[in-house]
């Protein structure tokens, strides 16, 4: 699933007031960015996600390494 197809999901299930709905969608658009931005541009934007995985509660417990690549090079 694309951003966006989350996108149309979300939409489709009134889910813009659904936090744990928008993160996913946000880790994927983030990640379809990689590749036409710059590490200038591109870093940043991963250094605004923990605190909105934090507000979620435990949901993200165990996605670390999906949702910020770790490990990965």
């Amino acid at each position: 699933m694309d951003s966006q197809d989350w996108a149309q999901y979300i939409e489709s299930t009134d889910g813009l007031s659904q936090p744990w709905l928008l993160m996913p969608w946000r880790l994927h658009w983030l990640n379809e960015q990689r590749s036409t931005q710059s590490p200038e541009a591109y870093d940043p934007e991963w250094g605004h996600l923990p605190q909105p995985l934090m507000d979620l509660g435990e949901w993200w417990s165990g996605q670390e390494k999906q949702a910020f690549g770790v490990g990965e090079k």
